[in-house]
């Protein structure tokens, strides 16, 4: 019965074979490549190592506000408000993001938050220099410069890193006066003291920036006192 059924047992375990799988192009199927990201060149807000949570509410809590209420004389009261609950390192994240999103009018009030709690070093005056500067409010970098010689006692001027990019930002933005202010602040702070040594690329700068900035005799003053310096510690 068995032989009848399957007459040829080896032909009816032979497998059969398959058809090669091939793919016919499509002509009408065209890839578009899809990018995710911001608008505009800015870049969006980072949380994490340079942005807590806290900071990155703050910073949006005074965009919408200034948005919704466009009237200056609201916003140290507002900035004032939204700020205070932020520890020292939130307070600098969120200063730093207004900078970076050149929101300089949010910014100069969160600085000003920022110092009637805290000593800012001078890397914090260079990066609102420079914001500043970059959005063409430069009288405003006069005022920066008059606010940190009403408090160069409390900065550290031999240590801090922000000086040489202050300077440049400064004479970038041909600032005269604040020119002449930052010299005048480095030497009654013992600029090229055994504690404040002159350094020879800031001395450069400087003197080629005063000239530049039509103070002849500032600059020869900077090469005399400071060039002989920088020979003898060599």
């Amino acid at each position: 019965m068995a032989s009848s059924l399957h007459p040829n047992p080896t032909t009816f375990l032979k497998p059969v074979p398959r058809r090669p799988f091939t793919t016919t192009p499509n002509p009408a199927v065209v890839r578009v490549p899809v990018r995710c990201g911001p608008r505009d060149k800015r870049g969006p807000l980072v949380k994490g190592r340079v942005l807590s949570i806290e900071a990155i509410q703050a910073v949006q809590v005074l965009k919408r506000a200034q948005r919704s209420d466009p009237d200056p004389s609201h916003l140290p009261a507002l900035v004032s408000k939204t700020l205070s609950r932020l520890i020292k390192s939130d307070l600098v994240a969120a200063l730093k993001e207004l900078l970076r999103q050149d929101q300089c009018h949010l910014a100069l009030q969160a600085f000003s938050a920022f110092r009637s709690e805290y000593q800012p070093d001078l890397s914090v005056y260079a990066e609102v220099a420079l914001a500043l500067a970059r959005n063409g409010m430069v009288e405003e970098i006069d005022t920066l410069v008059c606010e940190l010689e009403k408090e160069s006692e409390g900065v550290q001027w031999d240590s801090d890193k922000g000086l040489i990019r202050l300077i440049k930002a400064v004479i970038g933005a041909d600032r005269r006066e604040s020119t002449v202010r930052i010299y005048e602040m480095l030497k009654r702070n013992g600029w090229g003291s055994s504690s404040f040594k002159a350094d020879e690329y800031m001395v450069r700068v400087l003197s080629k920036g005063l000239r530049r900035l039509g103070e002849a005799e500032l600059a020869d003053e900077v090469d005399v006192k400071f060039g002989p310096q920088l020979l003898f510690q060599s």
